[in-house]
């Protein structure tokens, strides 16, 4: 076979699942390991159902289905066991990425991965959520006190918690980016927008998911996890797209009121590229231009650093957006005294996220 073998190899299985019929043995093995690596298993399992593909390959996309589907009933019970916690307290639980996706039944859902229960409350709210969640069995994992300092001060989250009995982790926001970061979204429009989507369940506005996505992955991470995150996006601008043509002008508005409109045009440039999303640009009444710029290359690049045995690449490239990442978050010399802290207990680097 004659393509590379990086995340681009993922990309195009997930943009033209018909695709992978011309994949010899080695071609499967690093499909299967990128896809594995980037926790998108369960996604290509589910793009490629009804596909073509060698019968060992069939097997283990049917584990990959199962073992997701086993993820999904999975976090809609933690989400229903913080409702069930938190409604005492008359608190919105606005969910948020994958257990968002799956409890709104949406196509960003289907096959994905799903770690910890992220949900985001109002800031005043924080101490009641809490103390509420310690009584209901969560506990605190973050042992170090500089770490829950630094969450409590400057974070867009609580520490997080984990569950003593069922080893399931929450993290509590309270926005979306953290408080040292140069941009700070509207929180309370987020609450104020979010839709029920069962009794006691929220999620953000489909434009705010979007928003929500582009700010984790350009405007605070180092674009760790960025091929699922732009998969995110690429499903919402399909989805959402079906019943409204001008979804996008609705993003690039909402994008705008949170500071975060760079942001959302270059997850929509990198979707394009990567996925083919069909994302609209607009001369009027606002001016978008979506073309490719050069520094997408390297965004691009990062994304999809892996080889064909799933492994880690182009490590100078990670480490640049891994100190972009810091730089994005906190002012200078806050950030030169954390990484000197986090260097000395030995946590600082790519792989420490």
């Amino acid at each position: 076979m004659d393509r590379a073998l990086d995340g681009w190899l993922l990309a195009a299985a997930l943009r033209a699942p018909e695709s992978v019929r011309t994949l010899d043995a080695d071609g499967w093995t690093a499909l299967l390991a990128i896809a594995r690596a980037e926790q998108m298993i369960g996604t290509l399992a589910w793009r490629l159902d009804g596909v073509a593909m060698p019968p060992g390959v069939a097997r283990i996309l049917t584990d990959a289905r199962a073992s997701a589907e086993q993820g999904r009933v999975i976090a809609l019970w933690e989400a229903e066991a913080a409702r069930r916690a938190l409604a005492p307290l008359g608190v919105p639980v606005v969910l948020l990425k994958g257990t968002a996706f799956v409890a709104a039944d949406l196509h960003a859902g289907q096959g994905r991965s799903i770690g910890d229960l992220d949900i985001l409350v109002p800031r005043e709210t924080l101490g009641a959520v809490e103390a509420a969640l310690l009584g209901a069995g969560w506990e605190w994992v973050k042992p170090d006190p500089y770490d829950d300092a630094y969450y409590r001060q400057w974070m867009h989250e609580l520490p997080p918690l984990i569950h003593r009995d069922r080893d399931r982790m929450i993290d509590v926001h309270h926005t979306i980016l953290p408080r040292t970061a140069r941009i700070t979204p509207d929180a309370v429009a987020l609450l104020s927008d979010a839709v029920e989507v069962a009794p006691g369940l929220w999620t953000l506005s489909p434009a705010d998911m979007i928003v929500h996505a582009a700010a984790h992955l350009f405007a605070d991470g180092d674009l760790a996890g960025g091929m699922r995150n732009l998969w995110d996006v690429d499903q919402f601008c399909r989805e959402f797209a079906l019943n409204d043509r001008h979804f996008c002008l609705s993003v690039y508005e909402r994008a705008w009121e949170h500071g975060l409109l760079a942001a959302v045009k270059r997850a929509f440039r990198l979707c394009h590229q990567l996925y083919g999303t069909p994302v609209v640009g607009y001369t009027t009444p606002i001016t978008i231009d979506l073309s490719p710029r050069l520094s997408d290359r390297a965004y691009l690049r990062r994304v999809t650093a892996r080889d064909g045995w799933g492994r880690a690449t182009r490590p100078f490239t990670r480490q640049a957006f891994y100190i972009r990442s810091h730089w994005l978050r906190m002012p200078p010399p806050m950030l030169a005294r954390h990484l000197w802290i986090k260097w000395r207990q030995g946590g600082a680097g790519p792989a420490s996220g």
